[in-house]
């Protein structure tokens, strides 16, 4: 019975732990144009190959007559090709309302977002936006995961989204 003990014990000891925290800021720019309508955005997580890991979030119009907003979400393209196609929207979790211009913050836990389960190596956050009558743009950041020390990387849109930035935190 003792032997079994310090078997566990050694065996917690050795596990490597993922405790990491993926912290996102995307700022929605207010656009000058006629009919300005809130874009849909989505966050995904892809490994260096570009391969679909997990999804983060959707942010798109989640009350509509006859869910007419349902529609539009097919415009985010990529995400809809690596995975959206195969949800039943929304998704508690995973969707939420579309965003006024600013910027937003968006943070996960690693264990609680499920961040715990993707192997350790490089990967990109994805975010893509699309609005109705408008354009589409899409940004990937890279990142590893997980890390020993904080990390930040950003990159900046030219027209529907501005600056995208992803922190990791040990």
């Amino acid at each position: 019975m003792q032997l079994r003990y310090s078997f566990l014990l050694g065996t917690a000891l050795t596990a490597p732990a993922v405790a990491a925290d993926l912290n996102v800021s995307v700022e929605i720019p207010l656009l000058n144009v006629a009919a300005y309508h809130r874009p849909y955005v989505a966050f995904w997580i892809e490994d260096k190959d570009q391969k679909f890991a997990q999804n983060l979030a959707v942010w798109h119009q989640l009350k509509s007559k006859n869910n007419e907003g349902d529609k539009y979400i097919k415009d985010l393209r990529q995400w809809w090709r690596k995975s959206g196609r195969d949800l039943q929207m929304p998704l508690d979790g995973l969707s939420g309302a579309t965003r006024a211009p600013g910027t937003h913050t968006l943070n996960f836990n690693g264990a609680k977002a499920g961040l715990d389960k993707l192997p350790a190596g490089e990967y990109q956050l994805v975010v893509e936006a699309a609005r109705e009558a408008g354009g589409r743009e899409l940004l990937r950041v890279p990142f590893q995961w997980p890390t020993k020390s904080a990390q930040t990387a950003q990159a900046k849109g030219d027209s529907e989204l501005g600056s995208v930035s992803v922190t990791v935190k040990p």
